[in-house]
């Protein structure tokens, strides 16, 4: 019995994840790896051989056809195959199942809402907020995760969008800036616009100031300070954020704090409960001056 013909030269694909494109009215379908395709594209994988299961574009991957090269040029202006890879990689639709993607925008939309509350306050409290809640403020925007974009660029979208809807802004960076006396009034008049607010500032011959800076605005302040004084000016991050850490996170009105303080507050009410019910206790029992002594001194106890 004849056996069943195998080319030699052909290539069995297994474990795919499909990047596709549609380009000057043509389909281009790359072949990935599975769960390789969203870390090259958040910058968390850099081999794009650990990406690419192979350099090649396909009109078809799971047919095997290859996209013919004049259907390349006039769609890409090139018939290099790892460089239009590249390109589908960056700009083209992940293709999944129902249950996939679901599972990615909801672990998406959760890591985008925990990349918000790291990096932003209550500017009126100066306290952060829960992910719980940055997560409902996005849900009552409707905001819609988009996979060609990476987390980052999503959470500092969302920042934006939600200084609509809730008090929010970035942490501010504390800084420490030294300047020479002779560019210290050049140096002052340019970050002053950057600077959010100054806690201290000395002109006791050089420029000393402790001041808050937008993270946004530190390169551009950094790049001000060493141009400005030629390598001889200092621009010293203090504190990655400035947070009021008397509790840990923001409550609206109405609702517990998070943190370690309802605990203690529990405790001691637990504590003093158990003192009155002692109290109560040798109150009943007590007929007499002695009984009453007998009363206090066993509620002392109680909340030692």
């Amino acid at each position: 019995m004849a056996g069943i013909f195998t080319p030699t030269n052909q290539i069995k694909l297994t474990n795919i994840a499909l990047v596709r494109m549609k380009k000057g009215g043509k389909r281009f379908e790359i072949a990935c790896y599975k769960n390789k395709v969203m870390s090259w594209r958040q910058k968390v994988e850099k081999d794009i051989d650990e990406v690419l299961q192979t350099h090649t574009v396909f009109t078809n991957v799971s047919k095997g056809q290859v996209a013919k090269k004049e259907d390349l040029v006039k769609s890409f202006t090139t018939d290099n195959h790892t460089e239009i890879c590249l390109k589908i990689l960056e700009k083209g639709e992940l293709q999944v199942s129902d249950k996939e993607r679901q599972v990615q925008l909801e672990s998406m939309f959760k890591d985008i809402a925990t990349t918000v509350a790291d990096k932003c306050i209550n500017p009126e409290t100066k306290k952060p907020y829960t992910v719980s809640l940055i997560i409902k403020a996005m849900k009552d925007i409707h905001y819609s995760v988009k996979t060609t974009k990476n987390t980052k660029q999503q959470a500092l979208e969302v920042i934006r969008l939600l200084k609509d809807s809730i008090p929010l802004e970035r942490c501010q960076m504390r800084v420490r800036i030294q300047v020479p006396a002779r560019e210290a009034k050049r140096v002052r008049d340019k970050l002053s616009p950057l600077l959010t607010r100054i806690e201290a500032e000395s002109w006791s011959g050089d420029l000393e100031l402790i001041g808050f800076i937008d993270p946004g605005s530190y390169r551009q302040a950094e790049a001000i300070v060493q141009a400005d004084t030629r390598g001889r000016g200092v621009l010293e991050v203090l504190n990655l954020k400035d947070v009021d850490e008397s509790d840990d996170f923001y409550a609206p009105p109405g609702k517990q704090t998070a943190g370690k303080a309802p605990a203690a507050s529990a405790a001691k009410k637990e504590s003093s409960g158990g003192a009155s019910a002692a109290v109560a206790t040798a109150a009943a029992t007590a007929d007499s001056t002695d009984g009453l002594e007998t009363m206090l001194k066993s509620a002392q106890l109680n909340e030692d």
